[in-house]
């Protein structure tokens, strides 16, 4: 089960850009950034605050999951199998 069950996707992409932006804030220097959605209704709402680029990142990832994206899905990148 996710937080992010139940979200309809335009709430679920308005969470992602406002995760993305969280990021852009942290690698510019600010401490803390928050991360916010409300459901279309206003039924729901949640915000985050995320500290670290680890955080936010792992957020992003979760939600573009949520949203069937590339990205959201951890990958070893760099090695070549043969």
């Amino acid at each position: 089960m996710s937080l992010f069950d139940g979200l309809p996707e335009p709430q679920l992409r308005a969470a992602l850009a406002s995760a993305q932006a969280a990021l852009i804030q942290l690698m510019s220097g600010n401490s803390i950034a928050s991360v916010s959605y409300t459901q279309g209704d206003g039924a729901k709402s949640l915000t985050k605050r995320v500290t670290t680029v680890a955080e936010c990142t792992a957020l992003i990832m979760q939600l573009k999951r949520a949203l069937n994206m590339p990205g959201g899905s951890r990958r070893m990148t760099g090695f070549v199998l043969r």
